[in-house]
């Protein structure tokens, strides 16, 4: 019964985190190449992941999380109750709610002071995401986001070397995203995994991440589909890649698991900022709703989660 909640727990877990988060790494991708085949993007992603997973796994001797869940043990005996967060997480995801979904799924397998760890880790990632994205894109956003930039580079014979810039951008990020969120998917697995285990961790991922780029991310790809220049290749391509360096720098400081949707909300932020108030004056307040429509969201998530993880405390006494 607990190895069938376990990989039960599981299923829900690969699923819910990667359909909720799928945004923050792929969904610029998507939104740029989407004239191509779902499976050529699927065929990429799954390659990245197969080799970011088998190659956590050996260095850390079983641990596929890079050893984000060392002061998140398993518990001894795994109840129904600890399946409430992914549940949630799996309904929110249908209503295409970008949350949190560390908060969501680790706290409540968290001890109090882990917590506060990851809330403050993550509360300085979207600060100063927001700050490194507003300073990036004011030098930049006039010579490559303006409607004259823009217009250049789909005339230009170059635009094939920004197609192959954003598939090792979006290559990079993909995998510094899978290392941070490892620990989120197979928080109901051993920390330990043998080989089986691993091959058929992998399999059931590649089948669900098949099922979400056949619907092109879902409804929650709407977060980046209505954000400025998107669709564009080089515009995707410097998204990707600021928040790759990002997260390889700030994620990697230490061990401590961490919010990569509120770093990505920041991003994104502190970007629309940057081009409103530099290319787009007329529109600040449009912005200003959507940064605060997004944060919120996020926000919900954190509410959430929270009460979940007080919910499963009760449930343990």
């Amino acid at each position: 019964m607990e190895l069938f909640l376990g990989y039960l727990g599981f299923i829900i877990c690969a699923y819910a985190v990667i359909a909720n988060d799928v945004i923050q790494t792929l969904g610029t991708f998507m939104a740029s190449n989407h004239t191509l085949k779902w499976w050529w993007l699927w065929l990429f992603a799954v390659s990245i992941l197969a080799a970011t997973l088998v190659y956590g796994w050996y260095v850390h001797n079983g641990d596929v999380t890079y050893g984000r869940l060392t002061q998140i043990p398993l518990p001894e005996t795994l109840e129904w109750w600890y399946l409430l967060a992914p549940i949630t997480l799996l309904i929110i995801t249908r209503y295409g709610i970008p949350v949190s979904t560390t908060f969501m799924i680790l706290s409540v397998f968290s001890a109090g002071h882990i917590i506060e760890k990851m809330i403050l880790k993550s509360v300085y990632g979207y600060a100063l995401a927001f700050v490194f994205s507003i300073l990036i894109y004011i030098l930049i956003s006039k010579k490559l986001e303006s409607k004259f930039a823009l217009e250049k580079l789909d005339k230009a014979a170059r635009k094939h070397y920004w197609l192959i810039a954003q598939w090792i951008s979006t290559g990079f990020l993909w995998s510094q995203w899978l290392i941070q969120d490892f620990a989120n998917i197979f928080v109901f697995l051993p920390r330990k995994l043998d080989v089986l285990s691993l091959i058929l961790s992998l399999a059931i991922i590649f089948v669900i991440m098949a099922y979400i780029f056949k619907k092109r991310g879902g409804k929650i790809q709407e977060i980046v589909n209505q954000k400025s220049n998107t669709k564009n290749i080089r515009s995707a391509t410097i998204i990707d890649l600021i928040y790759g360096i990002f997260l390889f720098i700030f994620g990697n400081l230490d061990a401590v698991p961490m919010s990569t949707t509120w770093v990505f909300i920041g991003i994104l932020a502190g970007r629309e900022l940057a081009m409103s108030y530099l290319l787009n004056k007329e529109k600040m307040e449009p912005t200003y709703i959507i940064i605060a429509k997004d944060l919120a969201k996020v926000n919900l998530g954190l509410i959430i989660s929270v009460v979940i993880a007080f919910s499963i405390q009760f449930f343990k006494q």
